[in-house]
C-alpha cells in the first residue's frame, strides 16, 4: 500500500474550521505538531504541545509577517526524497527532520478584493509562503502527504489512526488537489491584477478557474458528464442563487434559467420572461406582474409548458398563484415573499432560486466557449440603443407606441439564437424566430408563432441582423407588420427600405448588430 508513516505535520490555517480536532487526532496518533503565530496559539489554547517554525527555523517571523516558513529548514524538511541517501545526509548534516504532513490553506485573497477593498490590502493578501509549503509537499507526495481543505481532515486522520500513515494513493490525490487549489488561487490574483493596472483581460494567457458547487447528474444528455462551477465573478443569476425547494438543477436547468434571468433583467419596469431550450419564447413588462405574466403566457402557452420562467421583481401571492396554474420546471427571481413561498410549495418538483438581486445589464464580463483544442473569450454583449440614438430611414417615422415596441424588442432579440426575429405588441412578444438558417425563415417563423398566439397584425419587428434581401420584411409586412428596427450595413439596404416604404412601414436603424450564436 506504499503507507508513509506521520510522524511530524506542519500545520499553518487561515481557514480553522475543524483544524482543532484534526490536530487532536494526530497528537493522539503520536504525530509532533509543527505551527506558525495564529494557528499555534489556536491549537496552544486547545491545550495541544506545539512547535513553533521560528523555533525550528531559528529565524522567528520576521518583515511583518512575511517571511515565517521560507527556510531550508522548513523547505528541505518537505522536499527531502526518503528513498536518496543523499538527501537523507545532507538533512543530517543541518539536523533537519523530515515532514511527512504539510495542512496549508491560503491567505483568504479573493474573499478580500471580492467586495473591492483596497489595493494594499489585496496584496497584503497575496499568500507566498502557504502555497510554497503546498507546491513542495504535492511535488514530493511520493513521501508527503498535503492537505488544502478542511474536508479532507475526516479522511486523512481516519487513514492515520488505521495505518499509521497515509497510503500512495491519498497522496496522489491530495496533490493532485493541492495543485489545483494554487492554480485557482493563482488565477484570481492574475486576474485581479490584470483589472487593478487597466490591462484587458484578453491579455497573452487567459486563466480560468472556478470552485465545484455540485456534480449534476448529467450533462445536456444522460450519457453526458457535468458539474456546475462557480468564478469569482460576483453577479446574481443562477449560480449564486439560493434554491428554496424542488429537485436538483440539471445542466439544461442552469442553462435556460442563466438564459431567462439575464434577458428578465434588461429591463426597469417588472418584466416576465419564459425560456425554453435556450431561447425566450414568452416576455412582457408592464406595472401589474399578473398582468405581464399573462401576456408573456400568451406569447406561446404551448412553448411554455414545462419552461424556465425568469421575474426581475419579487414575486408576491397573486402571481404565485399564476404560476401554479402551470407546469414549469424553474421560477427564478431576486426574492420570494413568503405568502407566494407557500403556494408555490404546492408544486414540490418546481425549483425555486431566489438571487437576492438582479445582474447589471451593462456590467462588463467575459463569455467563454471552447473549441477543438482551443475556446473562444469575449466580452458579455452590453450593447443598447436609445430612441435618440435610432436612424430613420424611412419616409415614415415610429409612432410613439411603436417606439416603445420596437425598443422593447431590440431588448429582447438580443437574447434569441441567430438568425432571429422577434414580433412584440404593446411591450410584449407575440412571436419569435430563433435559430433558422435564413432571415426569411425566421420571419415566416415568428408569424406562424403568433397566428397560432395573440397575432402578429399591428406589431414590430426587431432583428439581430440586416436583411440582406427585401423577402423578409415583405413577409412581415403581410403578416401586418407596422415597424421594424434592425442593424441595417447591408448592400441592399435601398431595396429593404424602398420595400418598407412600399408598406406604408416604419424602420430605423439602430447600427448595432446582436448575433447569439
Amino acid at each position: 500500500m506504499d503507507v508513509i508513516p506521520v510522524r511530524r505535520a506542519l500545520l499553518s490555517a487561515s481557514d480553522k474550521r475543524g483544524l482543532v480536532d484534526f490536530a487532536r487526532r494526530l497528537a493522539a496518533c503520536g504525530v509532533e505538531l509543527l505551527s506558525t503565530g495564529g494557528t499555534a496559539a489556536a491549537l496552544r489554547e486547545a491545550g495541544l504541545a506545539v512547535v513553533e517554525v521560528g523555533e525550528l527555523t531559528g529565524a522567528g517571523e520576521f518583515l511583518d509577517g512575511r517571511v515565517k516558513t521560507l527556510h531550508p529548514a522548513v523547505h528541505g524538511a518537505i522536499l527531502a526524497r526518503r528513498d536518496r541517501e543523499e538527501h537523507r545526509q545532507a538533512l543530517e548534516a543541518r539536523a533537519i527532520t523530515p515532514i511527512d504532513l504539510v495542512v496549508v490553506n491560503l491567505y483568504p485573497f479573493e474573499a478580500t478584493v471580492a467586495g473591492g477593498g483596497d489595493f494594499d490590502a489585496g496584496i497584503e493578501t497575496i499568500d507566498i509562503g502557504g502555497p510554497a509549503m503546498i507546491r513542495a509537499a504535492a511535488k514530493n507526495h511520493a513521501f508527503v502527504a498535503v492537505v488544502v481543505e478542511p474536508e479532507d481532515y475526516e479522511a486523512v486522520a481516519a487513514e492515520i489512526e488505521r495505518h499509521g500513515g497515509t497510503t500512495l494513493t491519498t497522496r496522489r490525490q491530495l496533490a493532485a488537489r493541492a495543485f489545483r487549489r494554487t492554480a485557482a488561487y493563482d488565477a484570481a490574483i492574475a486576474r485581479w491584477l490584470t483589472a487593478a493596472v487597466g490591462e484587458s483581460p484578453l491579455a497573452e494567457r487567459f486563466v480560468l478557474a472556478g470552485e465545484r458547487l455540485q456534480t449534476l447528474r448529467y450533462g445536456e444528455n444522460p450519457h453526458q458528464q457535468a458539474a456546475l462551477y462557480r468564478s469569482d465573478e460576483a453577479r446574481p443569476g443562477a449560480v449564486r442563487a439560493r434554491q428554496l425547494q424542488g429537485k436538483a438543477l440539471s445542466y439544461n436547468n442552469l442553462l435556460d434559467a442563466d438564459a431567462a434571468f439575464e434577458l428578465a433583467a434588461e429591463f426597469d419596469q417588472p418584466a416576465v420572461v419564459i425560456v425554453k431550450h435556450n431561447n425566450p419564447c414568452g416576455v412582457a413588462v408592464g406595472h401589474d406582474p399578473v398582468e405581464v405574466w399573462k401576456r408573456a403566457l400568451a406569447s406561446d402557452p404551448v412553448s411554455a409548458f414545462g419552461g424556465i420562467v425568469a421575474l426581475n421583481h419579487r414575486v408576491e401571492a397573486e402571481l404565485a398563484q399564476e404560476l401554479t396554474r402551470l407546469f414549469l420546471e424553474v421560477v427564478i427571481a431576486p426574492e420570494f415573499a413568503p405568502e407566494a413561498r407557500e403556494l408555490l410549495a404546492r408544486k414540490a418538483n418546481l425549483r425555486l432560486l431566489e438571487t437576492g438581486g438582479v445582474p447589471r445589464p451593462d456590467d462588463n464580463g467575459l463569455m467563454v466557449r471552447t473549441l477543438a483544442g482551443g475556446f473562444l473569450v469575449q466580452e458579455r454583449d452590453r450593447g443598447s440603443v436609445s430612441s435618440d440614438r435610432l436612424e430613420v430611414v424611412t419616409r415614415r417615422a415610429p409612432t410613439e407606441a411603436e417606439l416603445a415596441d420596437l425598443l422593447f424588442a431590440w431588448k429582447v432579440v438580443k437574447h434569441v439564437r441567430s438568425n432571429a426575429i422577434v414580433l412584440a405588441r404593446a411591450r410584449a412578444t407575440v412571436g419569435v424566430g430563433a435559430g433558422q438558417m435564413s432571415r426569411v425563415d425566421a420571419v415566416r417563423l415568428a408569424v406562424e408563432k403568433a397566428r397560432a398566439g395573440r397575432g402578429s397584425r399591428g406589431a414590430v419587428l426587431a432583428s439581430d441582423a440586416f436583411f440582406p434581401f427585401a423577402d423578409g420584411l415583405v413577409e412581415a409586412a403581410r403578416a401586418g407588420v407596422t415597424a421594424v428596427i434592425q442593424p441595417g450595413g447591408s448592400v441592399r439596404d435601398g431595396e429593404v427600405i424602398a420595400a418598407a416604404d412600399e408598406h406604408d412601414m416604419a424602420m430605423v436603424f439602430t447600427r448595432m448588430r446582436h448575433f447569439r450564436h
